[in-house]
Order: C-alpha cells, then structure tokens, then sequence
C-alpha cells in the first residue's frame, strides 16, 4: 500500500499531538507497514482512505489503535543488566524498616521490564514488601501487560533459576511461551499513562525506570517529562534511563551517579 504525502504529515501531527512523540520522514515506511494490518481490518485496500478514516472522520477508537500500533515495540527480559547488578547492590543495602520498596516503569510497553523487577525484588526482599507499577502510552501494551504470556525467546537474558521459580513453561498449544506465575504477578500494577500529560496518582517511588523512551523525544519535550517524573522519586531514590539517552543538557537537579543512572539528592 502506498501513503501520500499528505496522509503521513495528518498521522503524524495527530500521533504528536497524542503522545509528544515526532514522527520524522524516514518513520514513513515503518507508518506504512504499521497501518497496513489496520486498515485490512476495516476492510480498506487504500491507506490514504483509512487515514481519512481515521483522522477527517474523527474515529476516535480507530485513532487509539493507531497510536497503540505506532508505539509498539518488542522487549525482552533483564535489557541492560547492569541497571538490575545496581538494584540488586541497592536492595542488599536496604535497611529494614522502610516500608514497602516500590518501583515505577515508566514506559512499561509489554511489561518484561516491571516483571524482570520483580522477580528481583521477590528473591532480594521476598514475596511482600515491595510493589511495582508499570505504565504504557499504549493500551494495547498495558493490555498485554496484565496478560504476562510471552515468547520464550524474549527470556533469554533470564536465569534458569528464576525462570523455573518465577514463570510456567507452556505446553500444547502454548508450546514455546511462559507465563509469568500469578504470585509475582499480584504484586504488579499496570495502568495506561501518557508522560507528555498530567500522570495519574500512582505515590512515589524509590526506582523509577525510564528506559528507551527519552530517546523520541526532542530537548524540550525530554525535559518536560523528566521534571513531571522527578518529584514522584523519593529524595535519595534513583531514575535510570536507557544508555543511549543522556541528561547531561538537561536541568533536572539529579545527580549522575552511574552510566545511566541518576539519584535525587
């Protein structure tokens, strides 16, 4: 299927609008194959229709389908590791007392990252005493979230051990998945939450993981969110970004401590 001109730059100044996020002209073919299913679905052979569609005609379900389809992107368990060796090292310092250790991820997507946290914190802590809270942009991400089914392959940076404690390997027709166990799962939260709008009231954290988003965004806009996201860290709590994302332009007050890690003083 073809897009014109026109049609791009309409789907691009709504998906902005919507999620912050610039999509540049390169994004074009990636557009393309992301609304080509879409718009099969609505029985339309034409995307610059579906656009029309979409956004002339003002479908608001259809326009949420389309930002879920365009943030969509694939994880897997434990991504960047050393932020989990820093966490790890954090909890053995932990002093007992402190209430419930709670951590955010921010840009949840399909939930990999909040459930690699918490089998963490279940071996490190234990089965209570801590809660994580996972948000997405997309609905469809929050959705897949709750659902905790994944391909095996996306464990692969996960260790034995966790994965015969923490997860059930699928038979039949769930050959080749796992299914993250409801005992870990009772302690993680997954809601829809837009970090370019005012955030839900999800109480503060002492972990917040913002990894792989910042990277979409431009200056002004990265500096927005960072200073929306700050003030849910508890004073001495940490933010960790993805390593290819840097704070260093940006006044945040937040103090680098590691590559890609952060504190609140």
């Amino acid at each position: 299927m073809k897009l014109s001109q026109q049609s791009f730059d309409a789907v691009a100044a709504a998906f902005h609008q919507i999620s912050g996020i610039k999509l540049v002209p390169a994004k074009r073919q990636l557009v393309i194959g992301r609304l080509q299913k879409l718009a099969g679905e609505r029985g339309l052979s034409d995307l610059d229709a579906y656009v029309d569609l979409v956004i002339k005609g003002k479908d608001q379900a259809e326009l949420v389908k389309v930002v879920d389809r365009l943030t969509t992107n694939e994880t897997y368990f434990f991504r960047e590791p050393q932020h989990f060796e820093f966490l790890a090292d954090l909890l053995r310092q932990r002093r007992p007392g402190g209430g419930d250790f709670r951590v955010w991820s921010a840009a949840s997507s399909s939930g990999e990252e909040a459930y690699s946290i918490a089998m963490l914190l279940a071996d490190k802590i234990g089965a209570r005493g801590w809660q994580i809270v996972g948000t997405d942009l997309s609905t469809a991400m929050v959705d897949a979230a709750r659902r905790a089914l994944y391909p095996m392959e996306r464990a692969r940076n996960t260790s034995p051990a966790y994965l015969k404690r923490f997860c059930l390997k699928g038979n039949g027709p769930y050959d080749g998945q796992l299914l993250v166990k409801k005992e870990l799962r009772a302690n993680v939260q997954f809601m829809q939450a837009n970090l370019m709008q005012p955030l839900p009231d999800i109480g503060m954290f002492d972990v917040v993981f913002l990894r792989n988003v910042l990277i979409y965004f431009e200056s002004d806009a990265k500096a927005e969110i960072v200073r929306r996201v700050m003030p849910l860290i508890k004073p001495g709590g940490y933010l960790f970004t993805g390593h290819s994302e840097s704070l260093s332009n940006l006044n945040t007050g937040l103090v680098a401590v590691k590559p890609a890690i952060y504190a609140r003083v």
